[in-house]
Order: structure tokens, then C-alpha cells, then sequence
């Protein structure tokens, strides 16, 4: 099986948004706060289109079996670098994981930033989305900091 790894086109919306829906239904469980019902993390078709952001798939006979974006991000100003690099939507279909596509997308979402000269590269992840967790330090990524949340809704403030 031969895969080729390109930037993402308009053309590629439609399965495109389908991922974003498997990357949804897949963080479900991880997160109380999102919304029940349809809904969409991202704008792809401005990913695809925006000189700042790249969209990458993985082809597999044709098919988009993976992809994953690049957006260049302003950082905080006290920080020592002016922008980040910020990857998201990493999906992999089913069928095709435990193959390496995280890591081929990754690596080209990687050189994109590289001669962006954006060397600084963040990402987030549910602390309880293990696998996830797994394959992201398998290609280099560190545990960095903790957002934590609190839902007061039905907490005795008195």
C-alpha cells in the first residue's frame, strides 16, 4: 500500500468534513462541555485557503484516509518567540491506523512551519485521550502545561 502525503484542496471538503466529525464524536466522551447535537470545531475551507494555516492529507490508493492543519498563531508577548505554530485536526480513519500517518502528516505539517520559520509548535490534548497522548510524544512533543476546568453550576458557593 503506497501513501502520499499532499496539501488538502477545496476538493477535499466533503470527506474532509467528515473527519472533523470523527475527531468530534471521538472527544465526545473526553469533554462534558461540548455542545450535544451537530456542530463543527473548524473552518476548514479558510485552513485550506488562508496564507497562515495549511491543511495536509494522507492518500491511500486515492483515498483520504488522514489529515491534520497548521495555523501560525500571535503568541503571548512575554514569551521568546513571537508566533507558534498550532496543529490540530489529526485524524486518522479506522482503517488506517497504527500505520504512521500521524507521524507523516505531522513531519509535512512540521516542514510547512519550518519554512514559515516557525519553530515553537504547540497542540492540545484531553489528559485522558491516552493513544493520542502516546502518539504525539512518539514524534517528539512534550507534556508542557495543564488546563484545568471547574463547573460551579451546581456548587454550594454559601
Amino acid at each position: 500500500m503506497s501513501i502520499t502525503v499532499r496539501k488538502a484542496t477545496l476538493n477535499d471538503l466533503p470527506i474532509l468534513l467528515k473527519f472533523e466529525q470523527g475527531v468530534i464524536t471521538a472527544e465526545r466522551p473526553f469533554d462534558p462541555t461540548i455542545k450535544n447535537g451537530a456542530i463543527n470545531y473548524y473552518d476548514i475551507n479558510e485552513l485550506i485557503t488562508s496564507p497562515d494555516s495549511e491543511v495536509f492529507v494522507a492518500e491511500s490508493n486515492e483515498d483520504i484516509v488522514a489529515s491534520g492543519y497548521a495555523k501560525i498563531k500571535t503568541d503571548r508577548h512575554y514569551l521568546k518567540h513571537a508566533y507558534q505554530g498550532y496543529l490540530g485536526f489529526m485524524f486518522v480513519s479506522q482503517d488506517h491506523r497504527g500505520q504512521g500517518l500521524n507521524k507523516m502528516i505531522i513531519d509535512a505539517l512540521l516542514k510547512w512551519c519550518k519554512t514559515r520559520n516557525i519553530f515553537e509548535i504547540r497542540l492540545d490534548v484531553y489528559d485522558v485521550n491516552v493513544p493520542a497522548i502516546k502518539a504525539y510524544e512518539k514524534v517528539g512533543f512534550k507534556k508542557h502545561m495543564i488546563n484545568m476546568r471547574l463547573d460551579i453550576e451546581n456548587l454550594d458557593l454559601e
